[in-house]
C-alpha cells in the first residue's frame, strides 16, 4: 500500500495496515530518521539512507523535501524499498533538503495519518517534524491542547510538539522548538525541516541516537552511521545530549538550549537495536556484541561441544562467548530472511508452527551435540521456547541457554516496544522458572555489572548510572507522568493512554 507524493495542504487519510503477530520475541525499535541539508536530489539520498535504518522501523516510511518554494510529501505503509524505488515518486520529491523517518509503532493499527514526517503550516511557514522515541507525558499535554481548541489530525506524540509550537509566543522557529521541547518529558531524537534550516535535538539525557554526517558541502543527520555509509557521508560526530544542531546555508551551528543533565545513553543499542556495523556513542556495536559475549562465557561457563547463535542478532555475542570459552562456533540454526513480518498465519495450528518460518536446524551440527544457544535477549519467553524444542527435535544431548543481557524485568516508555510488565517472563520468573519454562537444560544472563563491563566500565555506577538500563534496573531516568497518571488512577484510561502513544 501506498500513497502518492503531493502538496501538503490537506490531511491524511487514514488508511489501516492489517498485520499478523509475528512469533520474534525480541523488543522492537519505533523509528529510524534521517535528513540532508544542501545536496541535489536530496529525498533520494533520505530514502537511500532510509533504507539502511529499515530495521529501525518496518511499518511505514514518509519523506517531506523541500526545493525552495513548497514542501512535498510521500508517505506510505510498508518498507522502503518498495514505496520509494519508483523514479516518478522520487522526482515528486525535488529539493535540496529532506528528511525521513520509518516508524513502527508500539499499539493499535498503523493509520496513514500517523506516519512521519508529520508537516503543518504555522506562522512563520511550513515545517516538517521526524521523531525516535517516546514522549512520556505527551497525553497530559494532549489534554491540555485540547481544552485550549487545539484539533489534533492524528494519535502521534510528535503532534503535540507541532501544537506547542503553534501556540509558542516565541518568534523565531528555533526559540518556538526550544518552547515547546522545554515542555515535553520524554527520550527523543528530532529532527525537523524548515525552509531556512535543517535542525536536530537530542533529549537532555541523549536516551536515543543521533549522528551527524558531512557529504562533500551537504550536512546529514541520521540515527545510525550506516545510514551515513549508504550514501557515502562521512561521520562527524554525535549530536550530543541536549545539543540542538541548525544546519543552513552558513554551515552549521551548534546551542544547549536545556540544563545540563547526565546522558544515559540507553544500553539496548548495542545489546540488539542498532545495526552491527553501526558505531554509536564512538563505539562500535559489533565489537560491543563481542565483548558481552566473552563477558557472558566468563560468568556463566558450560561444558559443552557446539556454542550456536539464534540468528540473527546472536551471532556477534555467540562469536565472543565461542572465542572466550575456547567451544566451537558453528551455525546451528539457519533463518530465511524471505519471510516477511506481515506473512498471514490463518490457524492456531500454523502460527504455532510460525518459528520454522523463519528458523531451520542445521541438523549436521546439533544431532548428538552438547548445544549452547547464545541469544541477545529473552522477553516473553515464546520464541526461546520454540528454538529450544527445534533444536532438541535436532538431536541435541543438552541444550544450553546464554543470554547476553540481563533480564528483562521492566516495560520501556522511552521509544522501545516492550509488553506491559506482566507479560514479561522475568517480571514473573525466577531464573530456574525461565528455564523450566523454556525447558533447557540450563539457563544463564549476562550480570548488569557484566553487560557494564562489557561496555569498557568497572561496574554499573548505581549511584550515577552511565546507562539507561531501565528495562533491567527499574531505573527510569525521566518522569513517567502519563503512565504515572494510570497507576494513580487519573481519569486518562490504560486504553487511551496506549492509543495516544503513537510515534
Amino acid at each position: 500500500m501506498s500513497a502518492t507524493p503531493r502538496r501538503l495542504a490537506h490531511p491524511a487519510f487514514a488508511h489501516p495496515f492489517m498485520r499478523a503477530e509475528d512469533d520474534d520475541d525480541h523488543p522492537r525499535e519505533e523509528c529510524g530518521i534521517f535528513g540532508l541539508w544542501g545536496a541535489d536530489q536530496a529525498a533520494a539520498h533520505v530514502a537511500l539512507g532510509l533504507h539502511a535504518l529499515q530495521h529501525r522501523g518496518q511499518e511505514a516510511a514518509g519523506i517531506v523535501a523541500y526545493d525552495g518554494r513548497s514542501f512535498n510529501s510521500h508517505r506510505a505503509l510498508g518498507h522502503v524499498g518498495p514505496n520509494f524505488s519508483q523514479a516518478s515518486v522520487i522526482a515528486g520529491l525535488p529539493g535540496h533538503a529532506a528528511i525521513g523517518h520509518n516508524r513502527y509503532s508500539t499499539s493499535g493499527d498503523t493509520l496513514l495519518r500517523n506516519v512521519q514526517p508529520i508537516y503543518a503550516d504555522l506562522a512563520f511557514g511550513g515545517i516538517a517534524l521526524a521523531h525516535n522515541g517516546n514522549l512520556t507525558n505527551a497525553v497530559a499535554l494532549r489534554r491540555n491542547l485540547v481544552n485550549r481548541g487545539s484539533i489534533f489530525q492524528s494519535t502521534m506524540d510528535t503532534e503535540v510538539i507541532v501544537h506547542l509550537m503553534a501556540t509558542s509566543r516565541s518568534r523565531s522557529v528555533v526559540d518556538r522548538l526550544t518552547d515547546a521541547l522545554g515542555q515535553i518529558e520524554g527520550a527523543y531524537s528530532l529532527i525537523a525541516l524548515t525552509s531556512e534550516a535543517l535542525i536536530g535535538v537530542r533529549d537532555p539525557h541523549g536516551v536515543r541516537p543521533l549522528v551527524l554526517g558531512k557529504l562533500r558541502d551537504s550536512y546529514v543527520l541520521a540515527s545510525e552511521t550506516v545510514a551515513l555509509d549508504i550514501i557515502g557521508a562521512d561521520y562527524v560526530r554525535d549530536v550530543e545530549a541536549g545539543e540542538m544542531v541548525v544546519i543552513n546555508n552558513d554551515g552549521i551551528h551548534s546551542q544547549r538550549p536545556f540544563p545540563k543533565t547526565r546522558a544515559r545513553f540507553c544500553i539496548f543499542e548495542y545489546i540488539y537495536f542498532a545495526r552491527p556495523d553501526s558505531i554509536s556513542e564512538g563505539k562500535s556495536v559489533y565489537d560491543a556484541r563481542k565483548r558481552i559475549g566473552m563477558e557472558l562465557a566468563r560468568e556463566s561457563p558450560v561444558a559443552a561441544d557446539v556454542v550456536i547463535p539464534v540468528p540473527d542478532s546472536g551471532v556477534p555475542a555467540s562469536l565472543g562467548f565461542a572465542q572466550e570459552s575456547g567451544i566451537p562456533y558453528e551455525l546451528g540454526i539457519i533463518r530465511n530472511h524471505y519471510v516477511g513480518r506481515t506473512f498471514i498465519e490463518p490457524t492456531d495450528q500454523i502460527r504455532h508452527l510460525g518459528v520454522r518460518l523463519k528458523h531451520n536446524a542445521n541438523r549436521a551440527h546439533i544431532a548428538g551435540k552438547r548445544v549452547v544457544l547464545v541469544d541477545d535477549s529473552i522477553v516473553r519467553g515464546t520464541t526461546s521456547t520454540k528454538i529450544v524444542e527445534m533444536v532438541r527435535e535436532a538431536g541435541a544431548a543438552e541444550v544450553h541457554m546464554r543470554i547476553a543481557s540481563p533480564p528483562t524485568s521492566y516495560s520501556c516508555f522511552y521509544g522501545v516496544d516492550t509488553p506491559e510488565r506482566s507479560k514479561l517472563l522475568a517480571a514473573t520468573h525466577d531464573v530456574e522458572a525461565m528455564r523450566q519454562f523454556i525447558k533447557a537444560d540450563s539457563l544463564a544472563f549476562l550480570s548488569t555489572d557484566g553487560l557494564y563491563r562489557a561496555m569498557g566500565e568497572e561496574s554499573r555506577n548505581n549511584d550515577r548510572p552511565q546507562y539507561c538500563d531501565a528495562c533491567f534496573t527499574g531505573d527510569y531516568p525521566i518522569p513517567l507522568t502519563d503512565n504515572d497518571e494510570v497507576e494513580g488512577g487519573g481519569r486518562t484510561t490504560r486504553l487511551t493512554l496506549l492509543a495516544e502513544r503513537g510515534r
